[in-house]
């Protein structure tokens, strides 16, 4: 990557910026492989992530920020520090994902479930990502629990969507509109309590 960086012109322009769509592009990709590609896609899919993640990481080594070696270790130290019923002898905490977030919570200095849930997810992953962080932080919000197969999710997700469109609805602009009357419950529900 470092010579690439030097001897290739194209490389050598690249920001962190102008590689944000090939980073979502090759992470989509890596979608695409697991739910219907071979072994073969999803080896090539997964380098093409990590030329991503090596590619960020020189250009941050370039302007004297981080190395790939941080970033390595970064991710070393964090996966032991929240497993420490692996790393040390502590018990495997019953509910795991919530274990997970709580620590997450008290490492980063959060305040609330939706600190640090990525604003450019799409529509639906980020109300998934909501949802699943008010539950695992015990967040007093009154959301649907009834058992759905997945099936029932998609068929229905899709017959939204066809009935948004055929009464000229976007629903991706919907469900964003619901998404943040959401978060305001939430953080309404966080301050009370």
């Amino acid at each position: 990557m470092s010579r690439l960086r030097t001897d290739c012109p194209w490389d050598a322009s690249q920001t962190h910026e102008s590689l944000l769509n090939h980073l979502i592009e090759e992470t989509c990709e890596v979608v695409d492989a697991v739910e219907a590609g071979s072994d073969d896609d999803l080896r090539e899919e997964l380098g093409d992530v990590l030329l991503q993640v090596y590619f960020h990481a020189q250009i941050a080594t370039d302007e004297g920020r981080f190395t790939i070696d941080d970033v390595a270790a970064g991710i070393s130290d964090k996966l032991v520090r929240r497993h420490p019923h692996v790393f040390a002898s502590d018990d495997a905490p019953e509910d795991i994902h919530g274990s997970w977030e709580q620590a997450k919570q008290r490492e980063k200095g959060r305040r609330s479930a939706l600190e640090g849930i990525a604003q450019s997810m799409s529509s639906v992953a980020r109300a998934h990502k909501v949802i699943s962080r008010s539950r695992a932080h015990k967040v007093p919000v009154e959301l649907p629990s009834d058992p759905v197969t997945a099936d029932e999710v998609g068929a229905q997700v899709l017959d939204l969507v066809a009935r948004a469109q055929a009464s000229g609805i976007d629903a991706d602009a919907a469900i964003r509109s619901a998404l943040r009357e959401l978060e305001t419950r939430i953080e309404t529900a966080e301050r009370t309590t």
